[in-house]
């Protein structure tokens, strides 16, 4: 049954692999608990908030609280969706789209994490280019945004593999240490130039007006 006023809840990114959906609060439970188990080694750092370091059950309740706060700061203009991520049923970690004034500037990011057990198998890139097929075919993105730190080499081996081109850097100060924070960009044109045939959007229309688009793009 669909949902009523939400239908966010409803949307899915299926690919042969991986679905991607909204996830409610059970499926949120599931991701703390993935998150808990580790993420990255503890001598790297991929993200610019360090939100891994943070103890049990302390990281728990702040991914709770980081993933309503998304759903009720949701509006046309100012987006984010974390999707779960599963393959064969099974929770493997969180892909996310974010957008600010999408309905004028048609730009969409992205950003990611797996569970440690699952990495190292393609997941990273088969989602990925699961919520471009969502940014592009679905909402009529004209670009789409991504970034890294220097030394995160499988974020960046991704963007590579799937056409970005890089976009300028800048240095930022992450755990008291100056690095190098790498953009990545990716045209319409060129996501066309790859695009699959094999991955589907469920449920996408009634949550155009959400998300700033007003309707589907041919």
């Amino acid at each position: 049954m669909s949902h009523p006023y939400w239908p966010l809840f409803d949307l899915r990114i299926r690919t042969p692999r991986l679905e991607l959906r909204v996830p409610d609060d059970d499926e949120l439970v599931a991701l703390a608990r993935l998150a808990a188990s580790g993420v990255h080694d503890a001598a790297s750092m991929p993200f610019g908030i360090p939100w891994t370091e943070r103890p049990s059950p302390e990281l728990e309740r702040r991914l709770l609280q980081w993933n309503w706060r998304c759903r009720a700061e949701c509006t046309p203009e100012s987006w984010r969706l974390s999707f779960a991520v599963s393959e064969g049923g099974r929770i493997i970690g969180v892909q996310d789209v974010r957008a600010r004034d999408f309905a004028r500037v048609r730009t969409v990011s992205t950003g990611s994490w797996l569970g440690r057990e699952h990495q190292g198998r393609g997941s990273g890139k088969e989602m990925r280019a699961a919520v471009l097929h969502f940014g592009f075919a679905g909402l009529g993105a004209l670009i789409a945004q991504s970034a890294a730190f220097a030394d995160n080499a499988p974020s960046i081996g991704v963007s590579r593999a799937l056409g970005y081109v890089p976009d300028g850097e800048e240095l930022v100060v992450r755990r008291d240490e100056v690095v190098r924070h790498l953009r990545f960009r990716m045209e319409r044109d060129e996501w066309a130039r790859r695009r699959r045939e094999d991955i589907e959007l469920v449920g996408l229309e009634p949550c155009l007006p959400l998300l700033g688009a007003e309707a589907a793009p041919a």
